[in-house]
């Protein structure tokens, strides 16, 4: 971290109006600033600019937060990151703390490592003969020099010894322990130190800021597994990253479209073809953390995997996280033409066709009704039944009332039925999907408040250490939440607590007898966490548009609204609730 002081000397330095001013367009409202909100689409200003005390406050999305939370979310930099954005941009000389400087000097030291190990890669490509198959292969990808060099390139070769890499560091004074730490290298069972990776093609990864921060490795000559990525470290987390987004993030930005493809060399095809906003997965599926990620740029992401069996998977893989509306993304897919690939494509000299796919992409939920409505054989009584049925599992995952209402008469008329037929099937899944969680229902409980109450009725080990907070349920469970907290603190850990004479004991005793295998109990105290905190900020929001915008008291509970935005923010997408 660095000094306290620093970090609110450059605060004082920085002016709220051209950092903003930078980014979006910004004008004069009375005494106040407005400007349009650059993290949702809008004609109308709508975001808020406290000049006085460096504080931003979006009416439309509710986003806010200060100078430092402006620079995180559009430039996509942790805090630290933005302290030294700022600083830099302001003339500021900061110091950092001993565990902080000796922290960030390790970092610097790996990605100094893999930094060399780019290098010396790049270098074999170019010249060893040993690398003369790889270069073959760029070429029949469709690959020229001009694409080697600008996404760093490089080959890692066989050798006898695997450790051509373990020497050429050492030549350059990286130590061991640092090579290790990067994931370039491994330990034999001897002892030894070999190469992570050996005969084959090399992407190297960058994270936001551009620094290297390890590999994607296509083997050649048929070896297994056909790609191979840098073990998960300190310095790579492959959840966390997405190939080429150090690269894009400005473009999509600007144009809040990001488009997420399979594979390497689609990314590099993707921007062959002038499609700059490409990103790809490394080496794993796509996943909450990625959507996390782009957040930051964009809430409009489309999926452009190939079109065939395979693909199409990896394009649904998006939809099993939880619903679009949850992510609260706009979230679409590409049909590419005849099962090719955006690589394939761009190949075969069908760029356009990659473009069309991409800007006629289709919202994730539409793509697989039709998917799910073209297995069948609709003009079949028993094909349309199963139509029916398999879309209103679909659609029975959907929150939003409008956009299920809307979804229900577009499968309606894509099967050729009333939409009627739809809703009856979906109310009837949607009792058998709900049937675990009536009883809450039922008595007014949202699942989150239902888990936490099952859990503490439990009392599982796991929460020996947890002091349980009243604001984790709604005002009308605080007196129950309170009698079941002092029932656990008079047993041991483990143990079942009394439920006599306990309040609202007919819902009491049908969580407490409920068949269902316990939700994790450090989980459902996350989301109940997250739920009580997004509780609190509707509740300030409803408060703060109440007040006159120049007023001392909108000031501070501005203040207090960006403070629990900042908590819930810090929380992650790891306490989201499950459909």
């Amino acid at each position: 971290m660095y000094r306290r002081d620093d970090i609110d000397r450059v605060r004082a330095a920085t002016n709220l109006i051209d950092l903003v001013g930078g980014v979006t367009t910004v004008k004069k409202s009375g005494r106040a600033h407005v400007a349009v909100c650059p993290f949702h689409q809008e004609k109308t200003p709508s975001l808020n600019l406290d000049t006085a005390r460096g504080l931003y406050h979006c009416f439309g999305c509710g986003k806010g937060g200060d100078v430092y939370t402006f620079v995180q979310e559009t430039q996509g930099l942790d805090f630290n990151e933005s302290v030294e954005f700022l600083a830099r941009n302001a003339g500021i000389a900061i110091e950092t703390d001993p565990g902080t400087a000796r922290r960030r000097g390790e970092h610097e030291e790996m990605t100094d490592a893999v930094g060399k190990a780019v290098d010396f890669y790049r270098k074999l490509l170019r010249s060893a003969p040993e690398a003369g198959p790889a270069r073959a292969y760029l070429r029949h990808r469709g690959l020229g020099v001009d694409d080697v060099d600008r996404y760093l390139i490089g080959y890692a070769p066989e050798g006898e010894s695997w450790d051509a890499l373990v020497k050429a560091l050492r030549g350059l004074g990286v130590k061991e322990r640092t090579m290790q730490a990067a994931g370039l290298v491994k330990r034999g069972r001897g002892g030894k130190l070999y190469d992570v990776f050996r005969n084959r093609i090399l992407f190297p990864i960058h994270d936001l800021r551009g620094d290297p921060v390890g590999f994607g490795g296509r083997a050649l000559e048929g070896a297994n597994p056909k790609y191979l990525n840098s073990p998960d470290s300190r310095l790579y987390q492959k959840s966390r990253l997405l190939y080429g987004l150090h690269r894009a993030k400005g473009q999509i930005a600007r144009s809040q479209e990001a488009v997420v493809v399979e594979g390497y060399f689609d990314v590099i095809a993707a921007n062959q073809a002038e499609v700059g906003t490409a990103v790809a997965t490394c080496g794993t599926a796509l996943g909450e953390d990625h959507f996390d990620l782009l957040r930051r740029f964009t809430d409009r992401v489309v999926l452009a995997f190939d079109s065939d069996q395979a693909g199409a998977g990896a394009a649904l893989r998006g939809d099993q996280l939880r619903t679009p509306v949850d992510l609260d993304f706009d979230l679409r897919v590409a049909d590419l033409p005849g099962g090719m690939d955006p690589a394939d494509l761009v190949q075969a000299g069908r760029g356009d066709d990659l473009k069309a796919a991409i800007s006629g992409s289709r919202p994730l939920l539409q793509f697989r009704i039709e998917k799910e409505i073209a297995k069948q054989r609709i003009n079949e009584p028993e094909g349309r039944a199963r139509a029916i049925r398999n879309t209103a599992r679909l659609l029975a995952r959907v929150t939003d009332p409008i956009a299920q209402a809307e979804y229900v008469r577009f499968a309606a008329k894509q099967i050729g039925v009333e939409a009627s037929v739809i809703g009856r099937a979906l109310a009837g899944d949607v009792r058998s999907r709900s049937r675990r969680s009536d009883e809450a229902e039922s008595n007014g409980l949202d699942p989150t408040q239902s888990e936490l109450i099952r859990v503490m009725l439990a009392n599982p080990i796991e929460l020996a250490s947890v002091s349980f907070d009243p604001a984790w349920v709604t005002a009308d469970l605080f007196d129950l939440v309170t009698e079941i907290e002092n029932r656990r603190a008079a047993v041991s850990a483990g143990m079942a607590i009394d439920l006599n004479e306990l309040p609202h004991l007919d819902l009491v005793q049908r969580l407490a007898f409920d068949p269902r295998p316990l939700t994790g109990a450090i989980e459902v105290v996350k989301r109940a966490e997250v739920k009580a905190l997004e509780r609190q900020i509707k509740d300030l929001e409803g408060e703060l548009k109440r007040l006159d915008p120049s007023s001392d008291a909108h000031s501070e509970m501005l203040r207090a609204l960006i403070g629990l935005q900042e908590q819930r923010r810090g929380k992650g997408s790891a306490a989201g609730e499950r459909p």
